[in-house]
């Protein structure tokens, strides 16, 4: 049947996650950081998602659709408070902020455990001088996967794309190479699917001024360096770039 039902343009969508948590119906799932309607016979169409947007992203449009299922949709909710044996995908609407892109409010990218309040807010069984250590870590999500490629801190944003093991390895990490950049991290041999696609779409939408890759010394961290350089050829976009390899005892070797 023809209908009004929701239009998500992605282009526009900052991957805040606002939308899925207004969608009652659970009909918006974020997806790779990005807003999507996944079952439109979940969506009303009363539109509880458009003042919700921060970026305009969401409007109405009239086209063939499946007719609102208020009955699934019940039985979605219901699902959600009961045994848990439902095959409903409830990911997307649990309100979970995981995936919602926002710079962190912290001074000089320093960590909450610091200072005279150490001992109260941090873990007393740390093991390490809280009162000094400080994070570098300027966005959030850091995941290569779920940054959207439209997040506002991309552009102008030296960027730091590293293997997961780096920061493990690296005693210094946070400070020589993190700090001052905008980290994304992923591993090519854990996760699925080819970086190169979605950065070469992030370099093609904002301007990035640098990147800079960190990698382990071990071959498969290769599949990461060559995401980024594969990326930045399709992109037809000439950005500054730099590889930083780290041993595996965590010394850098060029």
């Amino acid at each position: 049947m023809k209908r009004k039902i929701i239009k998500i343009d992605e282009s526009k969508c900052n991957g805040c996650g606002m939308c899925a948590e207004a969608c009652h119906e659970g009909a918006i799932e974020m997806i790779d950081g990005v807003a999507r309607l996944t079952r439109e016979d979940y969506c009303d169409g009363l539109g509880d998602c458009l003042p919700a947007c921060p970026t305009g992203a969401i409007t109405f449009e009239e086209r063939e659709a499946l007719s609102y299922n208020e009955a699934a949709v019940l039985a979605a909710k219901a699902a959600k408070v009961g045994d848990g044996k439902s095959t409903v995908n409830t990911k997307a609407h649990t309100g979970c902020p995981g995936p919602r892109a926002r710079l962190l409010d912290k001074e000089d990218g320093s960590a909450v455990c610091r200072g005279s309040d150490a001992k109260s807010s941090c873990p007393s069984n740390v093991g390490i001088s809280a009162s000094r250590a400080q994070s570098r870590l300027m966005q959030w999500p850091c995941q290569i996967k779920l940054v959207p490629i439209n997040a506002p801190y991309l552009n102008g944003a030296d960027l730091l794309v590293a293997a997961d093991c780096t920061a493990y390895a690296y005693a210094s990490f946070h400070e020589e190479l993190m700090r001052g950049r905008i980290t994304l991290v992923g591993c090519p041999k854990l996760d699925e699917g080819d970086y190169a696609v979605k950065l070469r779409e992030l370099f093609e939408r904002n301007d990035v001024r640098s990147v800079t890759v960190a990698r382990m010394e071990v071959p498969c961290c290769g599949g990461l360096e060559s995401a980024v350089r594969r990326a930045l050829l399709e992109s037809g976009k000439l950005i500054p770039s730099q590889v930083v390899t780290i041993s595996t005892d965590g010394r850098i070797l060029r």
